[in-house]
């Protein structure tokens, strides 16, 4: 029996060997296709501009290839992340923050985009004071979204509340795009909404800007849009994370520098794919309420956080781990 022993060491040492090799073999290789998310929304101009302007392609070299997909909103964008059907993306803080607290399989790494939500009323509504919206109907992109949590500080600070926690003000889910058809139909009172539909609630609907991109909730430094990404992806990844932000970085940059041109840029890229055409004077007025940004205002999600746990969308308003600065901090020292 002892002679073998030798020979069922070396097998076994050989097997071991074999495994560990394939083990740091697979460790090594990085992704060679990065699903990349947003919304055809102004508030992700930065990521459309990254796309269009080849910034992503540039990044991630042509060994990568790059699939894309759109959402109408946090909560299908939000789902879709939790279920791996993308990578990386752009979404609002309060859908990433909800989502967070049932599977914390995701981490915002970079912000996108600071204001650019607005509190519209009505022609003839009445409302002159967020203290008329007692009583009143205000519609938002969808339930629990950012512009939702916004209302919900404002009503907050002079006593008011929603109807579903007892309050008196109705919120009414509408995509924003069909916002202007509810003003003119007289359905709601108001808008909590994102740009350019401020805009084009003022010009199509004789709408009044109630609290504009500085006064609405946080104003200016809320960050509105930011950067999230599957944490399997990011930890698999860290050279690709990087790779991205160096490109949304790029398209921040450019926005700022070109901003004609890269409204153009987002008005033909959404009628591209949705068939809309924006009108450009407008969207272009749009521009000047938001503000594109890398940086991630943690203070404030924290507020969110628990504007959104007394709503009830969540239990808690523990987001610890959810922002990770680390693969932004790399990209910003070798800026």
């Amino acid at each position: 029996m002892k002679k073998f022993l030798p020979v069922l060491t070396a097998l076994l040492l050989l097997i071991l060997a074999g495994c560990g090799g394939e083990e740091n073999s697979s460790a090594e290789e990085t992704a060679d296709e990065v699903r990349i998310a947003y919304f055809p929304n102004f508030t992700h101009i930065a990521t459309i501009v990254a796309l269009e302007n080849g910034y992503f392609e540039e990044a991630f070299g042509e060994e990568v290839t790059i699939d894309t997909m759109t959402f109408p909103n946090g909560s299908a964008f939000m789902e879709a992340l939790s279920t791996d059907e993308f990578d990386i993306g752009t979404v609002g803080p309060t859908p990433a923050t909800t989502t967070y607290q049932r599977n914390a399989g995701h981490e915002i790494i970079a912000g996108a985009v600071n204001g650019g939500a607005v509190l519209a009323t009505a022609e003839d509504s009445g409302i002159e004071s967020v203290e008329d919206l007692d009583g009143k109907r205000v519609a938002v992109p969808t339930i629990g979204s950012t512009q939702d949590i916004m209302l919900r500080k404002e009503l907050q600070e002079v006593g008011l509340n929603i109807e579903d926690a007892g309050g008196t003000v109705s919120l009414v889910p509408q995509a924003p795009a069909d916002t202007s058809t509810l003003f003119l139909q007289g359905d709601v009172d108001a808008a909590a909404t994102q740009e350019p539909w401020g805009v084009f609630l003022e010009n199509q609907a004789n709408a009044s800007i109630l609290l504009d991109e500085e006064e609405f909730a946080w104003g200016t430094d809320l960050t509105t849009t930011v950067v999230t990404a599957n944490n399997t992806f990011t930890d698999a990844n860290p050279e690709l994370t990087q790779d991205y932000l160096s490109a949304h970085l790029e398209a921040i940059d450019f926005i700022e520098n070109n901003n004609e041109e890269a409204v153009q840029i987002f008005v033909d890229h959404i009628e591209e794919i949705t068939g809309n055409a924006l009108d450009f004077d407008e969207t272009l007025e749009a521009s000047n309420r938001l503000n594109p940004a890398y940086e991630i205002n943690e203070d404030v999600i924290q507020e969110m956080a628990t504007i959104s746990m007394e709503a009830g969308y969540i239990p808690s308003d523990d987001v610890e781990g959810l922002v990770n600065r680390e693969y932004l901090d790399a990209v910003l020292e070798e800026e």
